[in-house]
C-alpha cells in the first residue's frame, strides 16, 4: 500500500513538472513574439508620428500613392499639397498619407 501512495505522488509531481514546462514555453514564445513583432512596429509608429508632426510649409513630400509634391498648408489632420508646376493642382490629404519628408535645405548638406 505504501508503494501505491508513492506511485501516485510521483505521477502528480510529473504532471506538475509538465505544466511548468508548458507555461515556460508559452512565456518564451510570447517574449519572442513581443521582441520580433510588437516592439519594432511600435518603434516604426513612433518614427512615423515624429515625421508627421514635423511637417511644415515648403516641405517636399512623397505620398502613399507615389506622388511627389510640396506642402502649401498644414492643418490639424489635413495638409494641402501642390503637385507639379501647375499652381491649380492643389489637393488636400490626410497627414497619414505622407511616407517621406524632405526639408528644403537638406539638399545642400549632401
Amino acid at each position: 500500500m505504501n508503494q501505491l501512495v508513492f506511485l501516485a505522488d510521483a505521477g502528480a509531481t510529473g504532471g506538475a513538472m509538465s505544466w511548468t514546462w508548458m507555461i515556460g514555453y508559452i512565456i518564451i514564445i510570447g517574449g519572442l513574439f513581443y521582441f520580433m513583432a510588437i516592439r519594432p512596429q511600435k518603434k516604426q509608429q513612433k518614427q512615423m508620428n515624429a515625421l508627421i508632426s514635423s511637417l511644415e510649409i515648403g516641405d517636399s513630400v512623397l505620398t502613399t500613392s507615389g506622388f511627389y509634391g510640396v506642402v502649401i498648408d498644414v492643418m490639424d489632420d489635413v495638409i494641402i499639397v501642390e503637385f507639379g508646376n501647375n499652381k491649380n493642382c492643389r489637393i488636400p490629404m490626410k497627414k497619414s498619407a505622407v511616407v517621406e519628408v524632405e526639408k528644403p535645405g537638406s539638399e545642400e548638406n549632401k
